[in-house]
């Protein structure tokens, strides 16, 4: 695997991290901001609904960052979660990357829909696009959701961008287990991103096999 810096990388990355830092800090909390856009103006899929509904499969799970009006475990199909986007920022560097989770194409995926009220939907979603957005390696979309109960809506969720750079790919077990260990970033390392991710999923009644090892791994003795 090559993981070369390009001249200039690394004032970017280093400008990235300072935004980074500022959007995980304890204190942050969301600030309307003038000029924000409104989010029904980009999909006309979601004009026939006033929320805002948010697809979580990793971090944003357990760690969203915006309040929210409610929060159902649903599964969205055509996508799967995977350790396949090089972290540069949150849980690595340009020089050491760690490994977070995108969704990817195939299969399904199980995860947490939250649903933000239509006064704060503005605001959320420039923030999550500050924070997910970070760099070009996510596309952000209106997935297909059914909820509980069987009401279907349109969720937004951010999916790996395959022809990105940062894009990993399907790696060997031993090959994502190597790089969670080495990772470490602005949100901590790579391995307690791992844990959390595990712990929550565990938390909906749902066992991720290769992070069930991965955090086997990560915890025995000498890791």
């Amino acid at each position: 695997m090559h993981f070369g810096v390009g001249r200039g990388a690394a004032p970017q990355a280093a400008g990235m991290h300072a935004a980074a830092l500022k959007l995980l800090a304890p204190s942050f909390t969301i600030a309307r901001q003038r000029g924000s856009r409104d989010y029904r103006s980009h999909s006309s899929s979601m004009a026939h609904s006033d929320d805002l509904w948010i697809f979580a499969y990793g971090s944003l799970m357990w760690r969203p960052g915006f309040a929210y009006e409610e929060r159902q475990t649903v599964r969205v199909h055509g996508f799967h979660r995977a350790l396949c986007v090089y972290s540069h920022i949150y849980r690595g560097t340009p020089e050491r990357p760690g490994l977070v989770m995108g969704l990817d194409r195939g299969g399904s995926c199980l995860g947490v829909a939250f649903r933000v009220a239509p006064a704060t939907a503005p605001t959320v979603l420039d923030y999550l696009r500050k924070r997910e957005l970070i760099t070009d390696v996510y596309n952000e979309k209106r997935l297909p959701v059914r909820l509980p109960g069987g009401r279907a809506v349109r969720a937004l969720a951010y999916v790996a961008e395959r022809r990105h750079a940062q894009y990993a790919g399907r790696l060997s077990p031993g090959a994502l287990l190597a790089m969670v260990r080495q990772g470490n970033g602005a949100a901590g390392s790579n391995a307690d991103y791992v844990r959390q991710t595990y712990q929550h999923l565990r938390s909906l009644g749902f066992d991720d096999a290769l992070l069930r090892w991965l955090n086997g791994e990560l915890a025995a003795p000498g890791a």
